[in-house]
């Protein structure tokens, strides 16, 4: 018997009445309806007591929830990978920017110091040409005073150019070495 019987329910959920049918018609009634509450009761006792059905369902819904799962975890990770990638991107160009200003830096210095020894180089040689200009004056000056006149055009002519007067004057001192290292006999 079932727990609405014993509480003084009738199992199609009616108040109690007489426990007895009135008449065949009557009768015939309880009897289907007290075969739809078995049948409800066997269907609900077969459910619980199929286990291979029971798995399945579970199966099913626990693969459900793992491809559920595993989109999220995709999608994350595609997220996480999208985030990491424009971090990334963002300190390249940071780093870019800073090796290009250090370079443009590195150059401005170069380009300037560059230019103080060009400075420096220039004022050197321009002193160096003054230099040199002012002591041929001077020699020249010298030549046409302290020479006497048969040499003076060859002496001048050697103070403004000096390479022939050089080639020759080695030539020269290489004929009186010879001349002193090997005399005639």
């Amino acid at each position: 018997m079932t727990d609405k019987a014993a509480q003084g329910q009738q199992p199609g959920g009616g108040a109690a009445e007489e426990i007895g049918a009135k008449g065949p018609d009557e009768l015939r009634r309880q009897i289907e309806r007290t075969r739809s509450e078995l049948g409800d009761t066997v269907e609900e006792l077969a459910e619980k007591m199929d286990v291979k059905g029971r798995a399945r369902a579970r199966a099913a819904d626990l693969r459900d929830k793992a491809g559920a799962m595993t989109v999220q975890l995709r999608s994350s990770a595609a997220h996480a990978g999208h985030l990491m990638q424009e971090r990334a991107s963002h300190a390249g160009h940071t780093v870019q920017d800073k090796a290009s200003h250090a370079g443009h830096a590195v150059q401005e210095r170069a380009t300037h110091a560059g230019h103080v020894v060009q400075d420096k180089a220039s004022r050197t040689g321009h002193t160096a040409q003054d230099k040199v200009t002012r002591t041929g004056h001077t020699l020249e000056r010298r030549a046409e005073h302290g020479v006497p006149w048969p040499a003076r055009p060859v002496v001048q002519a050697a103070i403004r150019h000096p390479r022939p007067a050089l080639v020759i004057g080695a030539a020269v001192g290489f004929v009186v070495v010879v001349a002193w290292r090997y005399p005639r006999r």
